[in-house]
Order: C-alpha cells, then structure tokens, then sequence
C-alpha cells in the first residue's frame, strides 16, 4: 500500500474556478434567458381564442375630476358599453375579427379580438348621472366629477 501525502485543504485548491459566484450567476442568466426563447417562442401559435384580451387604460387625476381613457382602435362605438355597479365603472365590449381573406397568407397575426371587460374602482361619492363618456379616433374617455370628499382641503398650519 502507497503512502500519499496528507492534504487537508486539496479540495478547496482552484476554488475559484469551480465556485466564483459571478461564474454561477452568468450560467444561471444564460440558463433562464433560453427558458425564455425558448419556452415561449410557440405561444404565438395559439388560438386567438385561448388568449384575452383588455384595453390599456390611464386613469388621469385632475383637481376637480378624474378622467379615464381606455385605447380601442377599430372599434365601432356601438360594440362598446360603460356602465357602474357597486361602486364601479365597467368598460365592456367586443373587438369582432375581421373576415378572414383567403387569397392572403398570414406570417404573423397579433391584433387580438374578442370579448373584454375592465373595472375601475371609483371613488366614494361619485354619482352615476354625473358620468360622461365620449369616443373619439379609437379613445373612450370618461370623464366625471371628483365627490368634495375626494377633494384635496387645505389645512392651514398655526404658529404657536
């Protein structure tokens, strides 16, 4: 039997190599981004139908009101509906898909359609005949009244 020379600390000699942690870190990048590429380069591939869709919105406060503006190109006005209940304003609407061509091929498609609904909380004190909507170039803007609750008062400080 050979007799080999007692090294307490060999398995940590090259440490650096194997465990430098920005190493493990660009590894554990690289990894995750091709989950990325490649775990989702198929989605486009569903139906339409498996995906919804909502409108980007922007709520906008202003000092006596507050104005929603919700983006629905190509949408007639008559395919939109605002409404409120308990305290909410609903958007609601259907983006109907336009009919298909057959002479054209498709390389990629991602105009979504279909169904969509969209809530915003409105604030306590809002009255629902206050309310007024407007559509204008793909844009429902709706705007209505901030209750005097909502309202910012001023607080004068005293001077002891």
């Amino acid at each position: 039997m050979a007799l080999e020379k007692w090294r307490p600390f060999a398995s940590l000699e090259r440490w650096e190599e194997r465990w430098d942690p920005f190493r493990w870190l660009s590894q554990m990048q690289r990894e995750i981004n091709r989950l990325f590429e490649e775990g989702f380069s198929g989605r486009e591939l569903e139906p339409i139908s498996l995906k919804g869709w909502y409108p980007k919105l922007d709520v906008v406060e202003t000092k006596d009101e507050v104005i929603v503006r919700a983006d629905l190109p190509g949408m007639k006005q008559s395919d939109i509906e605002v409404s409120v209940s308990d305290g909410d304003l609903l958007i609601r609407g259907e983006r109907k898909e336009e009919k298909e061509i057959k002479e054209e091929n498709y390389y990629r498609r991602e105009r979504e359609y279909g169904a969509f609904r969209r809530t915003v909380p409105l604030p306590k004190g809002v009255k629902a005949e206050q309310i007024k909507a407007t559509y204008q170039d793909g844009i429902l803007e709706v705007k209505f009244p901030k209750p005097e609750e909502a309202k910012a008062k001023q607080v004068k400080i005293e001077v002891k």
